[in-house]
């Protein structure tokens, strides 16, 4: 179960818990000052023929992770499982949450569905019943332009990789936020079994620290306590 660690004065302190499935390496996305000089060190100790290439990676990390702190992304996975057709597949897993102050996030998402947006499982938003509570998931495939390209409309034009991009969402009434997990790939044709991995991220999320879990048991949460309002919300 991932845990908050890392520069606590760059890291938020985590308002909810979640397991990585099997095949999925998670990133850094709050490294320390310390570690990222680390890296900057390793980078030019590199030989001249790689060293400018991974240096452009390198200047990558930086920006991506930058960009995801913006977005309060609490965590981001890389996966690499076998595939029968193109050998291997390769996806991206992050998990983030949403604010949505002064508004109940579970009644935004059940108005969402109710207004017909959850009509199929293939398209809009479908529920799911979690242990941490309700759960929307919507899932649909992209054809993502790279950066200062064009759709392809002809001769000259850029060659567009369709994406499977699947999205659950989870109403955390303590906050008025909404937990997002988010998985994306390029093998469309795996679909079924990425929705499965998406939902079963959903079915590890936690409100409650492992760590405290661990030292009280199994006992009930003392009455009038936040964990016993989290567990009267989602019954």
């Amino acid at each position: 179960m991932n845990s908050a660690q890392g520069d606590a004065a760059i890291k938020p302190p985590p308002q909810f818990w979640y397991d990585i499935p099997y095949g999925y390496a998670q990133l850094e996305v709050y490294p320390s000052a310390e570690r990222m000089a680390e890296l900057a060190r390793e980078v030019l100790a590199l030989p001249d023929d790689v060293r400018e290439r991974a240096d452009e990676v390198f200047r990558l990390y930086a920006l991506v992770m930058y960009e995801m702190q913006k977005h309060r992304v609490q965590g981001c996975a890389l996966g690499l499982h076998p595939d029968e057709r193109d050998g291997a597949a390769m996806s991206v897993l992050t998990v983030s949450s949403v604010d949505s102050p002064g508004v109940n996030p579970k009644a935004v998402l059940a108005t969402l569905m109710a207004s017909g947006a959850g009509e199929t499982a293939e398209s809009g938003i479908v529920p799911v019943e979690l242990p941490c509570g309700p759960g929307f998931v919507t899932q649909f495939v992209q054809r993502p332009v790279p950066p200062g390209g064009s759709p392809v409309d002809g001769e000259g034009g850029v060659d567009e990789t369709p994406v499977w991009r699947g999205l659950l969402a989870i109403p955390d009434t303590r906050s008025s936020a909404i937990i997002a997990i988010q998985l994306v790939t390029p093998s469309v044709h795996l679909a079924d079994d990425y929705r499965g991995v998406l939902v079963g991220v959903g079915r590890t999320v936690s409100f409650t620290d492992p760590a405290l879990a661990a030292r009280t048991g199994d006992e009930p949460p003392e009455p009038g306590s936040a964990a016993a309002a989290v567990r009267s919300d989602f019954g």
